[in-house]
Protein backbone atom coordinates (compact mmCIF):
# COMPACT_ATOMS: atom_id res chain seq x y z
CA UNK A 1 0.00 0.00 0.00
CA UNK A 2 1.44 3.31 -1.15
CA UNK A 3 0.11 6.99 0.00
CA UNK A 4 -2.49 7.24 -2.88
CA UNK A 5 -3.91 3.74 -2.15
CA UNK A 6 -4.27 5.10 1.77
CA UNK A 7 -6.16 7.88 0.78
CA UNK A 8 -7.90 6.26 -1.90
CA UNK A 9 -6.55 10.02 -4.32
CA UNK A 10 -7.89 8.31 -7.50
CA UNK A 11 -11.37 7.81 -6.88
CA UNK A 12 -11.01 11.29 -4.48
CA UNK A 13 -9.58 13.59 -7.39
CA UNK A 14 -11.53 11.69 -10.16
CA UNK A 15 -14.35 13.19 -8.47
CA UNK A 16 -13.30 17.10 -9.53
CA UNK A 17 -15.95 16.40 -12.73
CA UNK A 18 -17.07 19.95 -14.04
CA UNK A 19 -19.88 19.78 -15.97
CA UNK A 20 -18.90 23.29 -18.23
CA UNK A 21 -16.23 25.27 -19.41
CA UNK A 22 -16.38 28.01 -16.68
CA UNK A 23 -13.46 28.66 -14.82
CA UNK A 24 -14.95 29.23 -11.35
CA UNK A 25 -16.85 25.72 -11.34
CA UNK A 26 -14.21 23.49 -10.58
CA UNK A 27 -13.51 25.70 -7.28
CA UNK A 28 -17.26 25.36 -6.62
CA UNK A 29 -17.12 21.60 -6.61
CA UNK A 30 -14.11 21.04 -4.34
CA UNK A 31 -15.29 23.74 -1.61
CA UNK A 32 -18.88 21.34 -1.73
CA UNK A 33 -16.89 18.16 -1.80
CA UNK A 34 -14.41 19.52 0.97
CA UNK A 35 -17.18 20.77 3.26
CA UNK A 36 -18.85 17.17 2.71
CA UNK A 37 -15.74 15.38 3.90
CA UNK A 38 -15.54 17.85 6.72
CA UNK A 39 -19.27 17.32 7.34
CA UNK A 40 -18.62 13.40 7.77
CA UNK A 41 -16.15 13.72 10.27
CA UNK A 42 -18.15 16.29 12.43
CA UNK A 43 -20.91 14.03 12.71
CA UNK A 44 -18.53 11.36 13.76
CA UNK A 45 -16.99 13.71 16.57
CA UNK A 46 -20.64 14.83 17.56
CA UNK A 47 -21.88 11.23 18.09
CA UNK A 48 -18.57 10.60 20.06
CA UNK A 49 -19.71 13.10 22.48
CA UNK A 50 -23.22 12.09 22.75
CA UNK A 51 -22.06 8.38 23.44
CA UNK A 52 -19.15 9.99 25.84
CA UNK A 53 -22.24 11.60 27.89
CA UNK A 54 -24.73 8.83 27.82
CA UNK A 55 -21.74 6.76 29.52
CA UNK A 56 -20.49 9.97 31.84
CA UNK A 57 -16.93 10.14 30.45
CA UNK A 58 -17.07 13.39 30.06
CA UNK A 59 -13.23 13.33 29.56
CA UNK A 60 -13.95 11.34 25.81
CA UNK A 61 -16.66 13.99 25.43
CA UNK A 62 -14.87 17.18 26.11
CA UNK A 63 -12.13 15.95 23.27
CA UNK A 64 -14.49 14.98 20.71
CA UNK A 65 -16.14 18.63 21.52
CA UNK A 66 -13.03 20.32 21.24
CA UNK A 67 -12.15 18.71 17.85
CA UNK A 68 -16.07 19.23 16.57
CA UNK A 69 -15.02 23.06 17.09
CA UNK A 70 -11.80 23.08 14.50
CA UNK A 71 -14.03 21.12 12.03
CA UNK A 72 -16.55 24.04 12.30
CA UNK A 73 -13.65 26.64 12.09
CA UNK A 74 -12.64 25.04 8.94
CA UNK A 75 -16.13 24.86 7.33
CA UNK A 76 -16.76 28.74 8.09
CA UNK A 77 -13.24 29.36 5.88
CA UNK A 78 -14.85 27.49 2.62
CA UNK A 79 -17.28 30.23 2.14
CA UNK A 80 -14.24 32.67 2.19
CA UNK A 81 -13.11 30.54 -0.90
CA UNK A 82 -16.78 30.51 -2.61
CA UNK A 83 -16.82 34.20 -1.79
CA UNK A 84 -14.34 34.92 -4.26
CA UNK A 85 -16.61 34.03 -7.37
CA UNK A 86 -18.95 36.62 -8.87
CA UNK A 87 -22.35 36.82 -10.18
CA UNK A 88 -20.99 36.42 -13.41
CA UNK A 89 -18.83 33.47 -12.70
CA UNK A 90 -21.31 31.54 -11.47
CA UNK A 91 -24.24 32.34 -13.86
CA UNK A 92 -21.28 31.02 -16.23
CA UNK A 93 -22.17 27.22 -14.78
CA UNK A 94 -25.42 27.48 -12.76
CA UNK A 95 -27.41 25.75 -15.51
CA UNK A 96 -25.27 22.77 -15.12
CA UNK A 97 -26.38 22.27 -11.42
CA UNK A 98 -29.59 21.08 -12.60
CA UNK A 99 -31.95 20.93 -9.85
CA UNK A 100 -29.20 19.47 -7.46
CA UNK A 101 -28.88 21.83 -4.19
CA UNK A 102 -27.64 21.98 -0.79
CA UNK A 103 -30.92 21.47 0.71
CA UNK A 104 -30.74 17.68 -0.50
CA UNK A 105 -27.49 17.08 1.49
CA UNK A 106 -27.96 14.29 3.77
CA UNK A 107 -25.44 14.58 5.71
CA UNK A 108 -26.13 18.51 6.52
CA UNK A 109 -29.74 16.93 7.71
CA UNK A 110 -28.21 14.41 10.03
CA UNK A 111 -26.19 17.27 11.53
CA UNK A 112 -29.21 19.15 12.22
CA UNK A 113 -31.26 16.14 13.49
CA UNK A 114 -28.11 15.25 15.56
CA UNK A 115 -27.83 18.73 17.11
CA UNK A 116 -31.52 18.21 18.43
CA UNK A 117 -33.54 20.46 14.93
CA UNK A 118 -35.79 17.15 14.17
CA UNK A 119 -38.39 17.22 11.72
CA UNK A 120 -39.96 14.16 10.07
CA UNK A 121 -41.20 15.93 7.15
CA UNK A 122 -37.48 17.19 5.89
CA UNK A 123 -36.93 13.47 5.20
CA UNK A 124 -38.88 14.20 1.96
CA UNK A 125 -36.41 16.18 0.13
CA UNK A 126 -34.54 12.65 0.30
CA UNK A 127 -37.28 10.23 -1.15
CA UNK A 128 -35.32 10.09 -4.28
CA UNK A 129 -32.63 8.01 -2.44
CA UNK A 130 -34.09 5.33 0.05
CA UNK A 131 -30.43 5.06 1.20
CA UNK A 132 -30.66 8.17 2.58
CA UNK A 133 -34.27 7.97 4.00
CA UNK A 134 -33.11 5.10 5.95
CA UNK A 135 -29.97 6.83 7.24
CA UNK A 136 -32.23 9.58 8.46
CA UNK A 137 -35.45 7.55 10.11
CA UNK A 138 -32.45 6.00 12.38
CA UNK A 139 -31.15 9.11 13.46
CA UNK A 140 -34.61 10.16 14.44
CA UNK A 141 -34.79 6.58 16.56
CA UNK A 142 -31.49 8.01 18.52
CA UNK A 143 -31.43 10.60 21.19
CA UNK A 144 -30.03 13.71 20.02
CA UNK A 145 -26.80 15.13 21.32
CA UNK A 146 -28.98 17.48 23.92
CA UNK A 147 -31.20 14.91 25.11
CA UNK A 148 -27.81 13.05 26.34
CA UNK A 149 -26.53 16.23 28.30
CA UNK A 150 -30.16 16.61 29.54
CA UNK A 151 -30.05 12.90 30.77
CA UNK A 152 -27.10 13.44 32.62
CA UNK A 153 -28.26 16.14 34.34
CA UNK A 154 -30.74 13.42 35.52
CA UNK A 155 -28.57 11.19 36.40
CA UNK A 156 -26.49 13.85 38.58
CA UNK A 157 -29.70 14.64 40.73
CA UNK A 158 -31.31 17.91 39.11
CA UNK A 159 -35.28 17.38 38.45
CA UNK A 160 -35.79 16.84 35.02
CA UNK A 161 -39.15 15.97 34.58
CA UNK A 162 -40.29 12.83 32.52
CA UNK A 163 -42.15 14.57 29.97
CA UNK A 164 -38.68 16.10 28.84
CA UNK A 165 -36.46 12.64 29.45
CA UNK A 166 -38.93 10.33 27.54
CA UNK A 167 -40.17 12.56 25.19
CA UNK A 168 -40.58 11.89 21.19
CA UNK A 169 -37.26 11.59 19.45
CA UNK A 170 -38.69 12.54 15.90
CA UNK A 171 -39.40 16.06 17.12
CA UNK A 172 -37.76 19.56 18.06
CA UNK A 173 -36.14 19.61 21.86
CA UNK A 174 -38.79 22.50 22.85
CA UNK A 175 -37.61 24.99 26.13
CA UNK A 176 -38.35 23.79 29.77
CA UNK A 177 -38.43 25.78 33.02
CA UNK A 178 -36.98 22.89 35.00
CA UNK A 179 -33.64 22.40 32.19
CA UNK A 180 -33.09 26.06 32.15
CA UNK A 181 -33.36 25.97 36.22
CA UNK A 182 -30.82 23.13 36.07
CA UNK A 183 -28.42 25.06 34.06
CA UNK A 184 -28.77 28.12 36.23
CA UNK A 185 -27.64 25.82 38.98
CA UNK A 186 -24.50 24.95 37.49
CA UNK A 187 -23.70 28.69 35.59
CA UNK A 188 -24.55 29.65 39.30
CA UNK A 189 -21.97 27.52 40.80
CA UNK A 190 -19.31 26.85 38.69
CA UNK A 191 -16.85 25.14 41.13
CA UNK A 192 -19.02 22.53 42.69
CA UNK A 193 -20.39 21.48 38.98
CA UNK A 194 -16.94 22.35 37.27
CA UNK A 195 -17.74 19.06 34.32
CA UNK A 196 -21.58 20.38 33.80
CA UNK A 197 -20.51 23.92 33.76
CA UNK A 198 -17.82 23.00 30.92
CA UNK A 199 -20.30 21.01 29.36
CA UNK A 200 -22.46 23.97 29.27
CA UNK A 201 -20.06 26.38 27.56
CA UNK A 202 -18.91 23.33 24.81
CA UNK A 203 -22.38 23.48 23.66
CA UNK A 204 -22.89 26.94 23.49
CA UNK A 205 -19.39 26.98 21.52
CA UNK A 206 -20.92 23.84 19.04
CA UNK A 207 -23.91 25.92 18.49
CA UNK A 208 -21.95 29.40 17.83
CA UNK A 209 -20.10 28.07 15.45
CA UNK A 210 -22.82 26.12 13.38
CA UNK A 211 -24.72 29.31 13.40
CA UNK A 212 -21.71 32.01 12.17
CA UNK A 213 -21.16 28.72 9.51
CA UNK A 214 -25.06 28.94 8.61
CA UNK A 215 -24.81 33.09 8.34
CA UNK A 216 -21.07 32.75 6.16
CA UNK A 217 -23.63 30.32 4.15
CA UNK A 218 -26.29 33.25 3.97
CA UNK A 219 -23.91 36.21 3.22
CA UNK A 220 -22.32 34.35 0.62
CA UNK A 221 -25.39 33.52 -1.35
CA UNK A 222 -26.74 36.73 -1.23
CA UNK A 223 -23.47 38.80 -2.75
CA UNK A 224 -23.57 35.67 -5.68
CA UNK A 225 -27.29 35.47 -6.20
CA UNK A 226 -29.29 38.37 -4.96
CA UNK A 227 -32.48 37.65 -4.09
CA UNK A 228 -33.34 34.79 -6.61
CA UNK A 229 -34.59 31.91 -5.83
CA UNK A 230 -32.01 29.17 -5.09
CA UNK A 231 -31.59 25.73 -7.26
CA UNK A 232 -33.60 22.88 -6.69
CA UNK A 233 -36.73 25.58 -5.64
CA UNK A 234 -35.51 26.83 -2.20
CA UNK A 235 -36.15 30.10 -1.52
CA UNK A 236 -32.52 30.73 -1.39
CA UNK A 237 -31.08 33.89 1.16
CA UNK A 238 -34.81 34.04 2.17
CA UNK A 239 -35.09 30.24 3.87
CA UNK A 240 -31.22 30.37 4.80
CA UNK A 241 -32.91 33.95 7.08
CA UNK A 242 -35.10 31.24 8.41
CA UNK A 243 -32.63 28.56 10.02
CA UNK A 244 -30.19 31.36 10.90
CA UNK A 245 -33.25 32.23 13.85
CA UNK A 246 -33.51 28.42 14.46
CA UNK A 247 -31.20 27.50 17.75
CA UNK A 248 -30.68 24.09 19.26
CA UNK A 249 -29.96 24.72 22.78
CA UNK A 250 -32.44 27.09 24.34
CA UNK A 251 -32.33 26.56 27.84
CA UNK A 252 -28.56 27.54 27.70
CA UNK A 253 -29.33 30.56 25.91
CA UNK A 254 -31.99 31.54 28.31
CA UNK A 255 -30.32 30.92 31.44
CA UNK A 256 -27.74 34.01 30.67
CA UNK A 257 -30.45 36.27 30.86
CA UNK A 258 -31.90 34.81 34.27
CA UNK A 259 -28.42 35.09 36.05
Amino acid sequence: MDYADYLKLDPLLSALAPLSEAPDEPMFIVAHQVSELWMRLLLKELADARNGLARDDLGFASRAFARSGRILEQMVRMWDVLSTMTPADYVAFRDSLGTSSGFQSLQYRLLEFELGARNPAMIEAHRERPESVVQLEAALTRPSLYRAAIALLARRGFAIPPNVLGGALDTHHEASPEVEAAWAIVYGDPRTYWDLYELAEKLVDIEHRVQLWRFAHLKTVERIIGLKRGTGGTTGVAYLESVLKRGFFPELLAVRTAL
